[in-house]
């Protein structure tokens, strides 16, 4: 499916232990892959890394990708052990709260997680990429990245900042063997809205619906790495909801009818 692209490639997987992430690591140790592997859970890196097809082929560099102190010290262990050929920068939390009722402390930690945690990472192996003139990053944005919708206004900030920095760093290093892929899923059935921020900062606690009939992140995880493997720049997974981004980019004033009278789910 993806020939010999990941084979012998060292991977560093952001929030690899569980839904996507988990989905992705093992995909990608069956690929061949040489796996890196960071979430806050050293315990679930732990289980993750056991039902790998090649365990041993894992390294787990446990991380609160909230915390920048962390996001920093993690980096530097990792380059000081590794040469990381494709960074994966998969980490996010959601969002479920009107704008109005949510305190900046929320988007805050919504930027942390979603974006600033992908900069700081980026900016610290792309150096070392440059100076081999080669390297991939593969972000993982959200449809919303594309469209804002309600419930999601911190969520749809820190996506849609995440295509503009790597839009542009694409664009500043296209020339010197650097690859961008911002991979853009619709509903996939894992625990995201679950872990959804509310207005007080804490968990939703509940799936959405849609979010309970998304595609499987195994079937996400192997379209997703199928594009990476054919560097294509921009990969959209879902159903019908993809159809959102079209929709808002050649047909903006029905989209902007339907969009307003978006319930919660």
């Amino acid at each position: 499916m993806y020939g010999n692209f990941f084979t012998g490639k060292t991977v560093w997987l952001t929030g690899a232990s569980s839904g996507i992430g988990k989905a992705l690591a093992v995909e990608l140790s069956r690929a061949g892959a040489v796996l890196i592997t960071t979430s806050r859970n050293a315990q679930q890196l732990e289980a993750m890394r056991a039902m790998l097809p090649f365990p041993e082929k894992c390294h787990i560099f446990p991380a609160d990708l909230g915390d920048e102190q962390q996001v920093k010290a993690v980096a530097e262990e990792v380059k000081s052990r590794h040469s990381v050929d494709i960074l994966f920068l998969n980490a996010g939390i959601s969002q479920r709260s009107l704008a109005k009722d949510t305190p900046v402390d929320v988007d805050r930690k919504l930027m942390e997680v979603n974006f600033f945690s992908s900069v700081i990472l980026s900016k610290s192996l792309l150096p070392d990429m440059l100076e081999k003139k080669s390297g991939h990053f593969a972000v993982i944005s959200s449809v919303t990245g594309h469209i804002g919708a309600p419930f999601r206004s911190g969520y749809a900030a820190s996506k849609h900042a995440i295509h503009g920095f790597f839009e542009s760093l694409w664009a500043e290093n296209a020339n010197a063997g650097i690859d961008i892929s911002i991979i853009s899923p619709g509903y996939i059935h894992t625990n995201i809205s679950v872990n959804a921020l509310t207005a007080d900062g804490t968990p939703q606690n509940s799936m959405d619906e849609n979010t309970g009939k998304g595609m499987s992140p195994e079937e996400m995880a192997q379209k997703v790495l199928k594009g990476i493997s054919k560097k294509k720049k921009e990969i959209y997974v879902g159903g019908k909801e993809i159809l959102g981004i079209y929709l808002k980019r050649f047909i903006p004033a029905l989209y902007y009818r339907i969009i307003r009278n978006y319930k919660k789910p």
